[in-house]
């Protein structure tokens, strides 16, 4: 052994300083014989290696070794130069197996990023020196020492694996870490508080304090989590010291550790906090805590580890040791003391700890190097000296073996790329473009767009990117000047990508500005910031893999169930189970889900094939899987449960199936898939087989036997999918113009498809190939799961034939791809992230719109490719493309052979690159609603009052009315208060009077980002008087004097989702960050010094007002190539009307339909179909819907006319209008079916009914109008005229006739009410209602509102009987009107039905809501009621004779919680019908709170109220 360390030291450079050397021998325990720095030249190490005497000792304790080389050996003070990036190695000689365990050390070593090697003799364990090794290959073997001479081959191997090295170590700045101290101010602190305040003020002592050195927070917490100070608060150690010696205990309970750790992460390791966490800084958490906490700590403590958060937990006897151990980074960072008194006994252990922590990152080859040149006017003398310093620096990369690939922009207004990531492969080619480069010149410098550009078109996968696959991403930017715009928010975007930014100006650029721009101001070592960026974490290790096993325990298994638990024991005999190898748990499930064992409960297949044995059959029903995935996803495939999911080890679901689940699946489904989950589906003949396709990972996941007693038969298949998983390849869509212009070309463009097609692997499954024709309509040649061969796709193609028509509807042709194509069930593999690729043949310009239907697939991640003709509308291709460069161009379809190089290259270069694009529609800038949320806290009481004149201001310059500009204002501080919403008042002067008359609120804190959600949730809301769905512009404008007390980050970004845009004018004593966050755009955040100031930014308020872009909610997704900024306020078109007819075609119309049909044609000639105004469809139906011709079939209104009187009467039964209605839903009211819906066209049913259906018509017709279709019903005597008036939006919209017959008597008073409803109601009422603008004009002027509820008391606010009594006893009657249930029931569930409100749901305490009720309500109940419902909270409804009985229904737990009374007066009378009710229901636990393990859900009662 000696001899061989001699020779391996005689092969390093020890003498330069480049190479050093440590060696330690171990037995029971180890004795370092010399340190990493003890020797600096070679000939002193050698003479000690020579003098080395055997130690001696048993046993042999290999693990105890492995640690203490992490905790003594690779450390700064013993000479590692890990912090510096320097790689570590460790070789281990060893002629044993050892006696302790070596997976933790040996992992922790591998985290700390040493290599290690070890050689064993014969006597030594090689499985576990493969475990200790990186690589198995890693571990070598000799039969004895002597032999190790002949293993020169570790030398080959150490330089092998120099770049893994390079790679895969981490480096950070260890002078400096952000040091978060999270401590328990619960009531049982109380005592122990003073021995943790001292404990912090030692640990601080030890610091070295300072910005650019340690920075410290403190954090207190018991029910919620406080502040002390932030990370940027104090610069210096006296500063903390001193805050921290101030410290006052907080109090409370009860304790609430999981909140905590996710306020500390939300709220204090953040950019705005001063952590450094996106400049590699160390992040720690010091957690002191005295008690078990009263929530749950997984998840959050899972989101610090994995934001890279080191959480330190340090606990009292009081504090649970195994929630302690999950909280922190590593089980042994869990310290402990008796009482907090004892923690000076802990502080070395904690030093020891922190200065060892392992700090990992992503792993990635290479770089990607863009430089960004400043090529305005001012840099035109200095261009070559820049294009110099490319050069030079482009030399040093290494371009030629695809480890680095380098791009160049140029910028000055607007950017101009010279060559992207992927345009040259060579090191000659990039200095040849580079030499050649010609400044651009131009003015002004928009630093900001170049930026913005980079992120959206340079740092793409598209554009040569490697940044999914983890390769670090490098901008270089070389500056000559100040940015004329703003760089923050697109400099903060580049970061959050993962960009490292390194600027570099002259004296003439903006220092300030380029620190803003760069990643870390201090960090000028590109060599030394690189490595941190290209660290990682350890290889995955197939050799191990998790695998749960999820078993069909409901009633009907019974007798199969025996076969099942044979089956998962001989799959589990074939597996390696082990801490470190396989892992598997079992989990049984009928209504709901039963964890038999977890996946770390055993640790043997011995333990594990014991518990499978004793397995016992469930029972229940019915059978849920979507549940039970949901589940799994959720309590087992999680890192407590023991799943290894974020080390990278494979996870593994089972399905044993014997019947068709009552729940859906697909979205639990489509979750475990994402979480990268690969789920085998095993089922009988009872099983739903397309339900268990779509549940595994891949539908030939799914397995298929007789009965459960079949199940070894599929076993030997089972094994092959858990070895092997296929290596994705590309669905490739190819979507052919036929229309009659390209029949002479038609026959070029099926060369062309073939031609792609011999180039792709259909074979082996990695490609799978569709053909779609289309002219006016689109049709499948064949779909993504057709045919598995090429020779099969060959032989169709070639028997293509031209399909004619026209017009040419691309739009609708690419919706339809979205809707039918790219779909699973036709074979897309999209769900499990294969790239789908279309690519589009055109000869002619679209007749209709592509921007919406083009946009929709590239949000699903389709890269569309488009190639036309000279014939063809190349801005139209352009839009369609991804990128305008994938938009190609051809004179003849014969020429497409020219292009076909070209596309092939890009498709080749695809990553699915799905980031939707924000969306934006056509709205009326005559019309603007617009909100005023005000800061009242205390400080900003002297500035109120010309707060107040502002409004007023701005108020008198606006043009409101019911159908112009309406207007809300918003007062808070630390809660918000409405003072009058947009649909309170009418007139400016109603406005005008409130406002004048606002007064102060006071308060504190400044709750900013509560009050936001607070105006999204309950302000820009259809009831509140909003006018988003219409396309009415959403503005806020922000009155703000102080930083938030709370996170801002996600409310504002919701309001921008959400469309509004948000104007923020803050004073001296706001944080202007803070204000840019949460303005639409940074350049909408305004400043004063003052309140008094303000009518200083009154014009450039009226400026960003006029011109600010609008969004939509997710209608109309914006043209590709576009900025959002780019789209503003254009003139909305008059409406037309998408009219659709529904035509009871049942046996028992037969002789009435001929007057149908006459009253149809009666109708369409009064409509204006020429000009494209109104379109109009019809559909018949019986037992199932038969569409006549589509929206946008038909575009004369001669061609409706008549198709309109050829029709037949269909015949059959029974009627299913409810069916009929969702058809119209899912296949009319749609885009590919000519709805003009998304662009605000109104959309119109008429429906004719002879007779009460079938079905039920309530779900299908609330979906229609939530979607916005107006329904007008006319029924004959035969048909139920309460149905139809459920139907319709209101009840004055069903109509009523004796027979068909007598339908002309009602088609003036139907063309009134549709003319009434589209012109009045469709620019500006909510069309999900359907309301009638006039139905208002009857009350009164000014009433209270009963739109909003108002909490008299809440849960928590009286403890006794007597207190509740008197409260009661003092209720005063609200008044107002309308009556809005709906509103009223979300807003319980919101505000009442709360933790902070007093409620104990999640303690699984029964939640239950009682409803005295007097009146139909004016608003929809549905969502509401479910959502209450979905809570788990019972409700009772009591209504009058005024109410209504079916909406009763539907708001209670059950219908049989309906109970009714004539009149209020009589309530006495239901009131032993409501505590038999109360003391019976059964009450549900919610989701969060495990069920105790045996006992179902039913069998949990109310205890008597009574």
């Amino acid at each position: 052994m000696r001899d061989f360390v001699q020779r391996v030291v005689e092969t390093l450079s020890v003498d330069d300083n480049k190479d050093r050397v440590s060696v330690v021998q171990y037995s029971r325990d180890p004795a370092v014989q010399f340190y990493l720095n003890t020797y600096t030249t070679k000939a002193e190490i050698l003479d000690t290696v020579r003098g080395l005497r055997h130690k001696g000792g048993r046993p042999l304790n290999t693990g105890a070794a492995l640690q203490y080389l992490g905790d003594n050996v690779f450390t700064a003070s013993a000479g590692s130069r890990r912090p510096e990036g320097v790689p570590q190695v460790l070789i281990l000689l060893s002629g044993g197996r050892s006696f302790d365990s070596v997976d933790a050390p040996a992992s922790a070593l591998k985290q700390l990023g040493v290599l290690i090697f070890a050689i064993g003799t014969r006597s030594a364990d090689s499985r576990q020196l493969q475990e200790i090794s990186n690589d198995p290959s890693y571990a070598l073997s000799v039969s004895e020492f002597t032999d190790l001479p002949s293993k020169s081959v570790l030398a080959q191997s150490l330089k092998r694996c120099l770049f893994f090295l390079s790679s895969c170590l981490f480096s950070v700045d260890t002078a400096k870490k952000d040091i978060v101290f999270l401590l328990d101010g619960s009531d049982s602190t109380r005592y122990g508080f003073p021995a943790m305040r001292e404990f912090v003020e030692r640990v601080v002592e030890k610091l070295n304090v300072g910005q650019n050195k340690d920075r410290v927070s403190v954090v207190q917490y018991s029910r919620d989590a406080e502040v002390n100070f932030y990370l940027n608060t104090y610069t210096t150690r006296e500063d903390v010291l001193d805050s921290v010696r101030g410290l006052k205990h907080r109090g409370g309970r009860p304790l609430n550790t999981g909140a905590a750790l996710q306020y500390v992460r939300d709220n204090v390791f953040t950019n705005s906090s001063g952590s450094r966490r996106l400049q590699g800084v160390p992040q720690m958490l010091i957690l002191l805590n005295g008690g078990r906490s009263f929530d749950n700590v997984d998840t959050p403590a899972s989101a610090l580890k994995q934001q890279g958060v080191v959480v330190i937990g340090i606990g009292t006897r009081g504090s649970d040791k195994s929630e302690l151990q999950k909280i922190s980074y590593d089980p042994s960072y869990a310290l402990s003391v008796t009482e907090f008194t004892d923690l000076p006994s802990v502080q070395e252990q904690l030093s020891s700890v922190m200065s060892t922590v392992p700090v990992r990152a992503p792993s990635a080859p290479g770089k990607d190097v863009v430089f960004l040149l400043d090529g305005s006017d001012s840099t035109r003398s200095g261009f070559p000296a820049m294009r110099d310093f490319v050069q030079r620096v482009v030399e040093t990369l290494s371009v030629d073996d695809n480890k680095d690939r380098v791009s160049v922009v140029q910028y000055s207004r607007d950017p101009a790329v010279q060559f992207y990531l992927n345009t040259y492969t060579t090191k000659a080619e990039i200095l040849d473009t580079v030499r050649g480069l010609r400044h651009k010149g131009g003015r002004p410098l928009n630093t900001g767009a170049a930026l913005q550009y980079l992120g959206d078109n340079v740092f793409t996968a598209s554009a040569g990117s490697r940044r999914p696959e983890g390769v670090p991403q490098v901008l270089i930017l070389l500056s000559g000047g100040r940015s004329f715009d703003s760089v923050d928010a697109p400099a903060s975007a580049l970061k959050q990508l993962g960009v490292l930014i390194f600027a570099i100006g002259t004296r003439s650029a903006d220092s300030r500005q380029l620190q803003e721009i760069s990643n870390d101001p201090i960090a000028q070592s590109l060599k030394r910031c690189l490595f941190f960026l290209s660290s990682c974490l350890f290889s995955v290790d197939t050799a191990k893999k998790d695998i749960v096993f999820l078993l069909d325990g409901s009633d009907s298994t019974r007798y199969g169930f025996p076969a099942m638990r044979e089956f998962v024991e001989r799959v589990v005999e074939k597996l390696n189970v082990g801490q470190n190898k396989d892992r598997v748990s079992v989990v049984q499930y009928s209504r709901d889900a039963e964890v038999n064992f977890y996946l770390n409960t055993y640790t043997t297949r011995e333990d594990v094939l014991d518990s499978v044995r004793g397995l016992k059959h469930r029972g229940g029903r019915p059978l849920n899987t979507g549940a039970a995935l949901q589940y799994v996803r959720d309590n087992v495939f999680t890192n407590s449960s023991g799943s290894r999911r974020l080390q990278g080890v494979p996870q593994m679901l089972i399905l044993l199936n014997g019947g068709r689940s009552f729940d859906n699946v697909d979205t639990p489904a489509s979750a475990l898939k994402q979480q990268g989950v690969v789920v085998i589906g095993i089922g009988t003949r009872g099983s739903d087989k397309s339900e268990l396709q779509k549940i595994s990972y891949d539908p030939s996941y799914a397995l298929s036997v007789t009965e459960f007693t079949d199940l070894p038969s599929v076993q030997e298949q089972l094994s092959s999918v858990m070895m092997e998983r296929k290596a994705p390849g590309k669905d490739v869509v190819f979507l052919l113009d036929g229309s009659d212009s390209t029949r002479s070309g038609f026959p070029a463009m099926r060369d062309f498809v073939q031609r792609v097609v011999e180039t792709l692997s259909v074979d082996d499954n990695k490609d799978r190939v569709s053909v779609v024709q289309y002219s006016r309509d689109p049709a499948v040649q064949f779909y993504l799961n057709t045919y598995t061969t090429k020779a099969e796709i060959l032989d169709t193609v070639r028997g293509l034939r031209h399909k004619g028509g026209r017009p040419l509807n691309t739009g609708a042709a690419l919706q339809y791809l979205g809707d039918n194509v790219f779909t699973a069930s036709a074979g897309s593999r999209r769900p499990e992230g294969v790239p789908q690729v279309l690519i589009l043949l055109s000869g002619g310009r679209s007749f209709d719109s592509v921007d919406a239907p083009a946009s929709a697939l590239k949000q699903l991640g389709v890269l569309i490719f488009a190639i036309g003709t000279r014939s063809a509308d190349s801005r139209q291709l352009q839009e369609i493309s991804n990128d305008p460069s994938y938009a190609l161009s051809v004179s003849e379809f014969t020429d497409l052979p020219s292009v076909q190089q070209q596309l092939q290259s890009s498709v080749e270069a695809v990553v699915i690159d799905a980031s939707p694009e924000s969306p934006t529609v056509t709205v009326d800038t005559a019309k603007k609603d617009i909100v005023f949320l005000l800061d009242g806290s205390d400080s900003t009481r002297y500035g109120f009052p010309a707060m107040r004149e502002f409004v007023e201001r701005v108020v008198e310059k606006l043009n409101v009315g019911q159908n112009k500009d309406r207007v809300s204002v918003v007062q808070y501080s630390r809660d918000a208060e409405v003072n009058f919403y947009l649909n309170t008042y009418t007139t400016r002067e109603d406005v005008l009077d409130s406002v004048r008359g606002l007064k102060h609120r006071g308060g504190r804190p400044l709750n900013t980002g509560a009050a936001l959600q607070y105006v999204r949730d309950n302000v820009f809301t259809n009831s509140s008087g909003s006018r988003r769905l219409q396309g009415v512009p959403q503005m806020l404008i922000l009155l703000n004097g102080g930083r938030s007390f709370d996170n801002v980050d996600t409310p504002a970004s919701a309001l921008k989702q959400q469309g509004v845009v948000v104007i923020g004018i803050g004073t001296r004593g706001s944080d202007k960050s803070e204000l840019q966050k949460i303005s639409y755009d940074p350049s909408y955040a305004l400043s004063v010094t003052e309140f008094t100031d303000l009518p200083s930014v009154q014009e450039q308020l009226s400026s960003v007002m006029s011109t600010v872009p609008v969004r939509a909610p997710s209608v109309t997704p914006i043209v590709p190539g576009k900025k959002v900024t780019d789209f503003y306020l254009p003139k909305r078109k008059a409406p037309g009307k998408d009219v659709v007819f529904l035509l009871d075609g049942s046996d028992s119309t037969r002789s009435g339909f001929p007057a149908m049909r006459d009253f149809v044609q009666r109708v369409v000639e009064t409509l204006s179909v020429d000009d494209n105004k109104d379109r109009v469809s019809v559909v018949q139906y019986s037992r199932d819907p038969a569409v006549q011709f589509y929206l946008n079939t038909y575009t004369t209104k001669a061609e409706i006319l008549d198709t309109v009187r050829g029709l037949r009467h269909k015949g059959g039964r029974p009627l299913n209008t409810g069916a009929a209605l969702q058809y119209l839903g899912d296949n009319v009211f749609t885009a590919s079916a000519g709805s003009r819906r998304p662009e605000g066209v109104p959309q119109v049913l008429i429906l004719l009914s002879g007779g009460r259906s079938f079905d039920s018509v309530d779900a299908p017709a609330s979906a229609l109008k939530q979607l916005g279709v107006l329904i007008f019903a006319i029924g004959t005597r035969s048909a139920d005229s309460r149905q139809l008036q459920e139907i319709s939006n209101d009840p004055s919209y069903a109509l009523s006739v004796s027979e068909f017959t007598d339908l002309p008597s009602v088609q003036q008073q139907l063309q009134s009410s549709v003319e009434a409803v589209v012109i009045d109601a469709s620019p500006e009422s909510p069309t999900v209602t359907g309301m009638l603008t006039s139905t208002a004009s009857c009350w009164p002027e000014r009433l209270p509102d009963l739109r909003d509820a108002e909490v008299n008391f809440y849960l928590n606010t009286y403890t006794t009987r007597e207190d509740v009594l008197d409260s009661v006893r003092g209720l005063k009657h609200r008044g107002g009107r309308p009556l809005n249930t709906g509103a009223a029931l979300q807003y319980v569930r919101d505000n009442v039905f709360t933790n902070s409100s007093g409620s104990r749901r999640l303690q699984g305490v029964p939640q239950m809501l009682i409803l005295l009720n007097g009146g139909r309500s004016f608003d929809n109940v549905d969502t509401p009621a479910s959502a209450l419902k979905q809570q788990g909270v019972v409700v009772i409804g009591i209504g009058t004779r005024g109410s209504d009985k079916s909406e009763l229904q539907k708001i209670s737990y059950d219908p049989s919680y309906a109970l009714s009374v004539t009149e209020f007066t009589d309530l006495p009378s239901v009131q032993e019908q409501l505590s038999s009710v109360m003391s019976t229901v059964p009450v549900r636990a919610p989701s969060v709170t495990p069920i105790v393990p045996g006992k179902k859900v039913t069998d949990f009662y109310l205890q008597k109220a009574w």
